[in-house]
C-alpha cells in the first residue's frame, strides 16, 4: 500500500466548458499549470468543485490525464464516489489504471446511509482498492453526516483510508476528529473559511475551492498554518474571507466559474441542471476580486 501524507492547500479543480458545453481540455491544463505556478501543495481533480456527476466516463478520464501531465509531481487526490458501492467501485476501475495517488470518496449522497451503512461502506471501497482513500464528509450536499465516532472507527480499522476532507460546517466536530485521530489519519477542512480554525489547531491543510481564483495566497496562508505563523496566517484570512463567502453566493462551482471568467480564465458556463451567475452574484465577485487583485 502507498504511504501517502497531503498537507498544505489542495484545489478542488473547476471543468472549464466551451460556450457550446464541450469540456475545454486546454482552459483546464492551463488552470492546473496556474495552480502549479503559486505554488499549491496538492490538485483535486473530479470532485464535487468539477461537476462530475455530469461528467461522460470518457470526459473524467481524459481530464485525470491531463491533470497528471500538469501537475509536475504533486499528488492528486482524486474523486471517485458515487452513491452505490457498485457506482464507487465503477468509478475506482475506470479511474485507477491512471495512477491517481488517492481517491476522495463522499458519503453516498441521496439514500441518506446511517452510521453503520457509512461504516460498512467505507470498509469495503477501501478493502477493494490498493489507492489511499480520503473520506468526503459533507452533509450540506449528501443529506447525511459522518460523525467524528463512525470516521475514526474507519480511521482505526482500515489502514488504506488516510484521512478525511472534513466540510460539516462544524468546528467542534473538526475539533474532535483532530483531536483523537491516530497517527497517519489526516484532517483537511473542506470549508474555504473554516481553514483558519481547523488548521490552527492542529488539521494539515485544506481542499479549497477559493484557490482555484487565488491559489498563491491561499496556497501561502496553508503554509503560514502549518510553520504556526499565526499572525501571517491570520491577516491573509481576513484578506480571503470576502471571497470564501462570494464563492458560496450560489451553489458551488457556478460563483467560482463567474470568478474565473471575470479573471479571463475560463468561460462561465455550467452543465444543467447548474445556471449560471446571477447578475447580484457577478457584481458582489466583481468587487471582491478588485479588492483582492
Amino acid at each position: 500500500m502507498k504511504k501517502l501524507t497531503l498537507s498544505g492547500c489542495g484545489t478542488a479543480l473547476l471543468t472549464p466548458f466551451c460556450e457550446d458545453g464541450s469540456v475545454d481540455y486546454a482552459a483546464y491544463a492551463a488552470s492546473i499549470d496556474r495552480q502549479v505556478a503559486a505554488g499549491v501543495h496538492f490538485l483535486v481533480p473530479l470532485g464535487t468543485t468539477a461537476e462530475t456527476p455530469a461528467l461522460t466516463p470518457e470526459e473524467k478520464v481524459r481530464l485525470l490525464k491531463i491533470a497528471k501531465d500538469h501537475a509536475a509531481g504533486r499528488p492528486l487526490l482524486v474523486g471517485c464516489g458515487a452513491n452505490s458501492f457498485d457506482g464507487t467501485m465503477a468509478n475506482i476501475r475506470l479511474l485507477e489504471p491512471l495512477g491517481p495517488d488517492a481517491f476522495l470518496v463522499v458519503v453516498p449522497y441521496y439514500n441518506k446511509p446511517t452510521p453503520e451503512g457509512q461504516y460498512r461502506y467505507f470498509k469495503a471501497v477501501a478493502a477493494a482498492t490498493q489507492v489511499p482513500v480520503v473520506i468526503y464528509n459533507v452533509p450540506g450536499r449528501t443529506g447525511a453526516n459522518m460523525t467524528a465516532a463512525t470516521a475514526l472507527r474507519l480511521a482505526a480499522d482500515c489502514p488504506n483510508i488516510i484521512g478525511i476532507k472534513e466540510a460539516s460546517g462544524n468546528y467542534a466536530q473538526g475539533s474532535e476528529l483532530i483531536r483523537r485521530a491516530p497517527e497517519g489519519f489526516t484532517v483537511l477542512s473542506g470549508d474555504d473559511d473554516l481553514t483558519f480554525a481547523l488548521m490552527a489547531t492542529g488539521a494539515r491543510g485544506v481542499v479549497s475551492v477559493a484557490s482555484n481564483i487565488a491559489p498563491a495566497q491561499v496556497a501561502a496562508m496553508a503554509e503560514a498554518l502549518l510553520r504556526d505563523d499565526i499572525p501571517a496566517a491570520r491577516a491573509l484570512h481576513h484578506r480571503l474571507s470576502p471571497l470564501y463567502k462570494a464563492c458560496f453566493l450560489e451553489s458551488n462551482p457556478v460563483p467560482a466559474k463567474a470568478a474565473m471568467a471575470q479573471l479571463g480564465l475560463m468561460t462561465d458556463a455550467v452543465r444543467l441542471p447548474l445556471a449560471p451567475a446571477s447578475d447580484a452574484t457577478r457584481a458582489a465577485l466583481a468587487s471582491v476580486l478588485e479588492d483582492l487583485f
